[in-house]
């Protein structure tokens, strides 16, 4: 199937999964509100798996098939910006991160961690709908 603009539009069956990391489960709430099925137009639909616990995020990130992580940096006991790294030196062609930081003051920490891309708390759902969407798009390289 092609739009108008002879671009291919995604078919049904074409999913993305997202794995998001946070111990508070209003975070994961408001990452998956904002996200959607779909953060832009042209992308597969998204799928999701949630994580409350760095030991979950490890074995699940282990087993493959996520095509972006949303890590909280502020989440604890372990914080998003460890699980970052550690993902980024122990998984080959680590899917792209997105963190989630406290302060625009931490940027530098995301740096360090390899971050991707970084929003800031309080999420703003058109910044982090963005961040995803230039994460997941085709183009992309992780």
């Amino acid at each position: 199937m092609t739009s108008d603009h002879g671009q291919s539009a995604p078919s049904a069956e074409q999913t993305r999964t997202v794995l998001v990391y946070s111990d508070d489960r209003d975070t994961r709430a408001q990452v998956l509100r904002a996200l959607g099925r779909r953060p832009a137009a042209g992308l597969p639909l998204l799928e999701y798996v949630e994580c409350a616990t760095e030991p979950v995020v490890i074995s699940r990130m282990d087993r493959g098939g996520i095509d972006l992580v949303v890590l909280d940096g502020e989440a604890r006991p372990a914080g998003g910006m460890g699980i970052c790294r550690q993902l980024k030196d122990e998984i080959y062609r680590c899917p792209p991160v997105l963190l989630l930081i406290g302060r625009r003051e931490d940027a530098w920490l995301a740096t360090w961690s390899r971050a991707d891309a970084v929003v800031t708390h309080p999420l703003d759902p058109h910044a982090l709908a963005a961040a995803a969407a230039a994460l997941l798009a085709p183009t992309a390289v992780a």
